[in-house]
C-alpha cells in the first residue's frame, strides 16, 4: 500500500488539479493508496477546497506549524508501506512517482530521491539552494544532489524512531544515512509554480543553515562530542597561552602599555561568547531531541483529522 502526503499552506488553486494527477498515477500502479493532505493552519480556502476532494484523508492544523511539523504528521499517520511525500504547489509532478518506486525495488533501497536537475524557481532561489547545497555536501555529504526536493518515497520503516521539527524536512537523507539506511536518486520533472507564493524566505533559509549544523554535529559527534567540545577547549587554552606569552613580551621587552586598549580584550570576549553560544545551541538541540523522544509530545497540534472515502 502506499500512502501519498502532501503539506499544503495556503494552495487553494493548486489542490484540485494535483489530487486528480495524484488519483490518476496512483490508479495506473495497481494497489492501494491513500492520500494525505495536511492543511498547514492555511488562511485561505485551502480547508474548504480540500474537503469536496475524494478519496482523501485531511490532517487539519490549528495553526500553522511549518513543513517539517506538516510532513511529520502525515508520516505518523500514514499507514502504507511506502510514503510518497510532494509539494503541495503543483511543482512536483505525481507522474514522477512509479520511476521513483520501480528504483527503490530495483536497486533495493529504503529512500529514492527526487532530482530537479531543471528547476523552474526564480534565480535567487536556485542561486540560495545551490549554496546550501555546497555546505550540506561540504559537511554531510549525503549523497544527494537535491535534498530539498520535497518529492520522494521512503519505506515506511524509515521513521519507526524518528521526529522531525524545526527545518529538518531538508535533511531527511542526511539523517537516515547516519541511521544507516540505503538511498539513492532519479530525475524528475519541475514544473513552474501556477498559482500561489512560495513560503520560502530568507528567514526559513537561516533556519535550515542552523539546523544543517545540527546534522552535522550529530553525524559527527553524537556519539563522541567530547572530541568536539574537548578539541575547542585545548585549541581556546592553546591561543590564550600564545595570547599571554604575546601580551608579556609587549608589556616587559617592548615596555609598551595595553591600559589604554581594549581590542585584546573585546577580541578575546567576543570569540570566547561566540564558542559558548554554538556549544550551548548544540546542548540546546540535544536537549529538545530528548525531550521529543522521551517525552512523546509534538511540536505542532491537531485540530481534526478529516476523512471522505
Amino acid at each position: 500500500m502506499f500512502s501519498i502526503i502532501v503539506p499544503v499552506y495556503n494552495e487553494q488553486h493548486s489542490l484540485a488539479g494535483l489530487h486528480k494527477e495524484i488519483v490518476e498515477t496512483m490508479n495506473s500502479l495497481k494497489n492501494n493508496f491513500e492520500i494525505i493532505f495536511v492543511n498547514d493552519g492555511s488562511i485561505d480556502g485551502t480547508l474548504e477546497e480540500l474537503k469536496i476532494l475524494s478519496p482523501i484523508k485531511i490532517i487539519n492544523f490549528r495553526r500553522n506549524f511549518g513543513q517539517t511539523s506538516a510532513l511529520d504528521a502525515g508520516i505518523k499517520m500514514a499507514a502504507g508501506k511506502y510514503l510518497i511525500t510532494m509539494d503541495g504547489d503543483g511543482q512536483n509532478n505525481p507522474i514522477d512517482i512509479p520511476k521513483l518506486f520501480d528504483k527503490l525495488i530495483r536497486d533495493d533501497l529504503d529512500l529514492v530521491s527526487g532530482w530537479r536537475k531543471d528547476r523552474k524557481d526564480k534565480f535567487s532561489k536556485k542561486f540560495f539552494s545551490k549554496v546550501i547545497a555546497r555546505l550540506r555536501k561540504f559537511l554531510i555529504n549525503d549523497g544527494i544532489s537535491d535534498s530539498g526536493c520535497t518529492l520522494k518515497i521512503y519505506k515506511k520503516e524509515c521513521f519507526d524512531t524518528l521526529n522531525l521539527y524545526g527545518e529538518m524536512h531538508r535533511f531527511i537523507p542526511a539523517i537516515l544515512k547516519i541511521r544507516g539506511f540505503k538511498m539513492g536518486e532519479i530525475e524528475v520533472s519541475h514544473r513552474p509554480r501556477l498559482s500561489g507564493k512560495t513560503k520560502y524566505t530568507w528567514r526559513r533559509g537561516v533556519k535550515g543553515v542552523l539546523d544543517l549544523f545540527s546534522v552535522w554535529f550529530w553525524y559527527k559527534y553524537v556519539q563522541r562530542p567530547l572530541h568536539l567540545f574537548g578539541g575547542l577547549g585545548i585549541s581556546l587554552i592553546l591561543l590564550s597561552f600564545v595570547s599571554g606569552v604575546f601580551v608579556i613580551y609587549l608589556k616587559f621587552f617592548k615596555n609598551q602599555s595595553l591600559s589604554d586598549t581594549v581590542l585584546t580584550d573585546l577580541t578575546l570576549f567576543g570569540f570566547f561568547i561566540g564558542v559558548l553560544l554554538l556549544v550551548f545551541g548544540l546542548m540546546s538541540d540535544i536537549l529538545a531531541r530528548t525531550y521529543f523522544n522521551t517525552a512523546q509530545r509534538r511540536p505542532y497540534n491537531i485540530k481534526e483529522i478529516i476523512e471522505n472515502k
